[in-house]
């Protein structure tokens, strides 16, 4: 039988700041979006180039793009397509009861380390779990790389659909170890298969809500 061999992941002192930076640019973009840009582009001055090349060429497009046309596209990549999900778990177990467990492990691992979530936030956005990793780092890269396929998949899709989001996973990519053996068939598999279905057992926790892909994206 072949056996699965895991290595703790090595962190680096910029580690934090790249994953902070890079929470805020996969965030929705709202009213204080120009203020996280802004942020963003004085933590990559620090970063190493690939990790700080893309994230430069995701800010360069924001800047130049209104914040109304910034937000219906985000609302038309991630709210309205399942293979741009930023919900980690549903990679790994689709709409099924074992998403549940999921969100349940994952928010308690937050508590134990004083982490609190908002009322509206789920524990597996992208967003959220970068912004622990900040907080956390040897955690953080734990459960950054426990859903390293669901990341790279989300990476892939979003590169394939030409997405400026897709400059924000090339940079989460680059803080994270190559993927190898079984996080490649994972990978491959999920690609095939897509995740597991079962439309029950997520209490207390809600499924994000997935639209058919609208011809054009509307603003939220």
């Amino acid at each position: 039988m072949k056996r699965k061999t895991t290595r703790a992941a090595r962190t680096e002192p910029w580690h934090p700041y790249a994953w902070q930076a890079q929470s805020l640019l996969l965030a929705y973009p709202d009213e204080q979006f120009e203020q996280h840009l802004a942020l963003a582009a004085r933590v990559a001055a620090t970063l190493p180039e690939p990790v700080a090349r893309p994230l430069l060429r995701f800010m360069a497009h924001a800047g130049q793009t209104a914040l109304a046309d910034l937000a219906a596209a985000y609302v038309a990549t991630f709210d309205h397509r399942k293979r741009c999900c930023l919900y980690l778990t549903y990679y790994a177990h689709g709409d099924t009861r074992k998403r549940g467990l999921g969100l349940l492990r994952l928010k308690q691992t937050y508590a134990a380390d004083g982490w609190r979530l908002g009322d509206d936030e789920l524990p597996d956005h992208l967003a959220v779990v970068l912004e622990f990793a900040a907080t956390d780092p040897d955690t953080g890269v734990r459960l950054l790389t426990e859903h390293r396929a669901g990341v790279e998949l989300l990476r892939l899709a979003l590169n394939g659909d030409g997405s400026p989001w897709a400059h924000v996973l090339d940079s989460v990519s680059a803080t994270l170890p190559a993927l190898a053996g079984d996080d490649r068939e994972a990978v491959m598999r999920l690609a095939a298969e897509g995740p597991p279905e079962e439309q029950v057992g997520l209490d207390p926790y809600a499924s994000p809500v997935f639209l058919p892909d609208p011809v054009v994206g509307g603003p939220r």
